[in-house]
């Protein structure tokens, strides 16, 4: 049973993208599948930290999904779908 990221993790007014919320919602939905270092790749998750994919499409990702990945344009806020883009284009960084 999935929880509405409001119910987790309360919409927001906030229009910049905030990398705490961010790191908040991967835990919640994506961990699972891209593991906590974006590396884990159950179910043809991809590994987040070697990704080459623009920021933009990172974006759609999230949005829309892919394979087996659920699409939370329905569930996340935008604010909320530029926090996780954020946490997730960080991970190529450390």
């Amino acid at each position: 049973d999935r929880k509405m990221a409001s119910e987790v993790v309360p919409k927001t007014t906030e229009t910049k993208p905030n990398p705490d919320l961010g790191k908040k919602i991967y835990k919640q939905y994506c961990a699972h599948c891209h593991g906590k270092d974006g590396k884990l790749g159950v179910n043809g998750a991809g590994d987040l930290t070697a990704s080459a994919i623009s920021e933009e499409e990172v974006t759609t990702r999230i949005k829309k999904g892919k394979g087996l990945m659920t699409p939370f344009e329905e569930i996340l806020s935008e604010t909320q779908i530029k926090a996780v883009t954020k946490y997730v284009m960080e991970m190529r960084t450390e």
